[in-house]
């Protein structure tokens, strides 16, 4: 994997309209780690790609019209399987974290990379998953120099709780 105008080549890319500049000279300085599922607790279908891109169908589940009004995003999405999408480039500011804080620094959105798992708080990642993302978090470094990688409760604590428990910081840091 190698980046080139802020994109992972050789990996599906769809460009989601939720994403917007970063303020003027912001720093990439933050990963979030995120997971998700559409509907919750079940894997293995696109909910969650048509959700990025505004494009779900809400007829399709009744969780649907609780998150029809939402316009979220990620940089990166890594399913159970390891196959990873790029839906925003990474020197621009995807809709992922919400009201968060970082450090005393509000908005992490303005200067972080969000990266979206399959998955739930309750149900273990795959060593798939692990595999690509501490590839990935290693290229991200490189080309970003990142330092910090977090968890979505971290920035947003009593607001969100995942990647939640399942996800196993110590294996993961391992790795890296």
């Amino acid at each position: 994997m190698e980046i080139e105008n802020h994109i992972i080549k050789n990996i599906k890319f769809v460009n989601s309209p939720n994403f917007n500049e970063r303020p003027e000279n912001t720093k990439i300085s933050l990963i979030v780690i995120h997971s998700i599922s559409l509907p919750p607790n079940v894997y293995g279908n696109n909910y969650v790609e048509d959700f990025f891109m505004n494009k779900l169908i809400i007829s399709d589940h009744d969780y649907f019209q609780e998150i029809q009004d939402m316009r979220v995003s990620s940089h990166l999405y890594i399913k159970r399987t390891g196959e990873t999408i790029q839906f925003v480039p990474f020197n621009m500011r995807a809709w992922h974290a919400g009201e968060s804080t970082y450090h005393g620094r509000a908005n992490c959105n303005d200067f972080s990379i969000g990266i979206e798992l399959e998955g739930t708080d309750h149900i273990p990642y795959t060593d798939c998953q692990y595999q690509v993302l501490a590839h990935i978090y290693r290229l991200l470094r490189q080309a970003y120099r990142i330092k910090n990688i977090v968890g979505h409760s971290d920035v947003a604590p009593g607001r969100k709780t995942d990647p939640g428990h399942s996800f196993l910081w110590s294996h993961f840091r391992a790795m890296i």
